[in-house]
Order: structure tokens, then C-alpha cells, then sequence
């Protein structure tokens, strides 16, 4: 299965990424507005957990790498590794160090870790048109690549309280005097051991026609069961309603 992804943040084809975040001096912190919205305009995730009353919530996964990457620009080769949830309103520093970067917290506890080697590119444009496609298709994730991975697989998430954690994700890049790479989809996988499934998504980026780049996205899933269809066709309904529903509010909100 291949496909490419052609701007699918609906509501913000043109992102601006300052919008989704607050700075002071050398740190940042999010919104739960701003936490969710970036989830649901850009990326097109609807996971409730970045819902902003959810009681669980977390900062998306892919809005620290944007951020970071804004911030510490593109190396030819990185991996991040994300060790935990990022609640409304931390404080977080980006953390120096040879070929690596931490995002941490005042008590120095660490929420991702980037490792990367290479040339770097620290081009603005650049960096947006990465990230956007990126998360983009990261979003991409439910309904579209999971429920087919569940299916295949005969075991699913607890639909009730759907919980996917993202846990490392890696980019290499051939070269990067690049100016439009767009994602484009090359397959998926679902190891399950007992309850556990570590669900990778395999992706590359091309410019012109050409391949320029790799990458994989790995996320776990805890509490699998046996799979049932009719939980899951409820699962992606709900899905389907809050998404209407935000379109909904969000073009209230345009007019």
C-alpha cells in the first residue's frame, strides 16, 4: 500500500506553528488549546486524550518534534525517543549536548531525546514543509492504517478508552538542499505480544519524483483484545462524529 499525502491539515493548509505554542526567554509551554487544536487542524487527530478537558491530557507527540525541530533545525539522520507525556502549562528547555538534544522540564526530567548526525539544515521553510507533511500523515494513523493492522491481526485496542502511545519515530535523509518533500506512505506493520502491540509505520519522502528520505514512526498499544467489529465501527464513528463536530465549530469560529 502506497500512498501521498497532499495536505490534509483541513483547516490550516498553511501552518504557523508559533500559534500552537508560548515562549519565554530560552522556554516554551503549551495550551491546552493550543495542544489540541494543533492536533485536530494539523495533524487531523482526534485521540481524546488531547481533547482539552480531557482528564489525561497530553501534549501531542508530534508537536514537541515540531517544536524542536523549529527550534534545532534538520540533521541528514535523527531519532527521537519519547520517554514520557507532556501535560498543559510545563515549562520545557531544549537540553545541548554533541549530536543530541533533550526536551526537559525545570526538574530536569526528560520527555524526548533526539540523537542525529550529519549535515543539519536550519532553513525555516525547510523545516515547516517537513513537519507539516510529516504530521500530517502521522495523523493519518486511525482510522486509516490502524483498523486494517487490528483487523489483520485479529486484536484491537480498548475501545473505550482507546490509549496509543507514541514511542520513537526516525527520519535519514540522502541529502538536504531540498525545498517541497512531501511524505508519501510505504507500509505498515503490527507485532502483538499478548497484550501488547508495537504498531510501525514505514514512510519516505520524495521531492520531484525522487526519493530523498526514510523514515519509520513507531507507536504501542497496550490492552489488546481479541478483535470485535462492531466495537471497532463504533470506535471509527465516534471518530467520524468528533471530527464533523469540530469542523462544525471551527468553521463557526472562521465565519
Amino acid at each position: 500500500m502506497s500512498m501521498l499525502i497532499h495536505k490534509l491539515g483541513i483547516y490550516s493548509p498553511a501552518m504557523q506553528l508559533s500559534h500552537y505554542y508560548s515562549a519565554t526567554e530560552n522556554k516554551f509551554q503549551f495550551t491546552r488549546e493550543q495542544a489540541s487544536n494543533f492536533a485536530k487542524q494539523i495533524a487531523g487527530d482526534f485521540n481524546p486524550i488531547h481533547d482539552e478537558d480531557a482528564k489525561r491530557f497530553c501534549v501531542p507527540g508530534d508537536l514537541l518534534f515540531a517544536v524542536l525541530l523549529s527550534k534545532t533545525g534538520i540533521s541528514q539522520k535523527m531519532r527521537f525517543d519519547f520517554a514520557g507525556m507532556v501535560s498543559n502549562d510545563i515549562d520545557l528547555t531544549i537540553v545541548d549536548s554533541d549530536n543530541e538534544n533533550a526536551l526537559t522540564d525545570d526538574s530536569g526530567k526528560e520527555y524526548l531525546h533526539v540523537t542525529r548526525s550529519g549535515d543539519v539544515n536550519k532553513n525555516p521553510e525547510f523545516i515547516n514543509q517537513v513537519v507539516q507533511s510529516y504530521v500530517q500523515f502521522s495523523g493519518m494513523n486511525f482510522p486509516h492504517i490502524m483498523v486494517p493492522l487490528m483487523e489483520e491481526q485479529q486484536m484491537m485496542i480498548n475501545t473505550t478508552r482507546p490509549l496509543v502511545i507514541y514511542e520513537s519515530m526516525e527520519l535519514e535523509f540522502t541529502k538536504l538542499d531540498l525545498s517541497n518533500p512531501e511524505v508519501e506512505f510505504t507500509g505498515a506493520t503490527m507485532d502483538v505480544d499478548g497484550k501488547r502491540g508495537v504498531v510501525s509505520l514505514n514512510f519516505c519522502f520524495k521531492e520531484n519524483g525522487e526519493k530523498v528520505g526514510t523514515g519509520i514512526k513507531r507507536m504501542v498499544a497496550s490492552g489488546l483484545k481479541p478483535y470485535q467489529q462492531d466495537a471497532i465501527d463504533d470506535l471509527v464513528h465516534r471518530f467520524a462524529v468528533r471530527k464533523e463536530e469540530f469542523a462544525a465549530k471551527w468553521e463557526t469560529k472562521a465565519a
